[in-house]
């Protein structure tokens, strides 16, 4: 059985747009792949959004609610395409 790690999104410093990196790779995470823990997606997690990473050595689960409390407008990143 494979156990699931969940880390912590970054919000990249200096960016122009709001920019999530991965807690584990330091990758970007792709706006695609950033969406709202409703229902029964991931029910072990306490986070209300979640973003997977797609870097081909992690796919890390990442709690982003941290880096969007940083974010003037987190319903802005919604709204970017990355």
């Amino acid at each position: 059985m494979t156990e699931q790690h969940q880390y912590t999104a970054l919000l990249a410093e200096g960016s122009a747009v709001p920019t999530l990196l991965c807690g584990h790779c330091h990758s970007i995470l792709s706006r695609a792949r950033i969406f709202r823990n409703e229902g029964d997606q991931h029910p072990n997690t306490e986070c209300q959004t979640i973003g997977l990473c797609s870097a081909d050595d992690c796919g890390a689960v990442n709690c982003c609610d941290d880096a969007l409390a940083h974010v003037d407008n987190p319903e802005r990143l919604f709204g970017i395409a990355s």
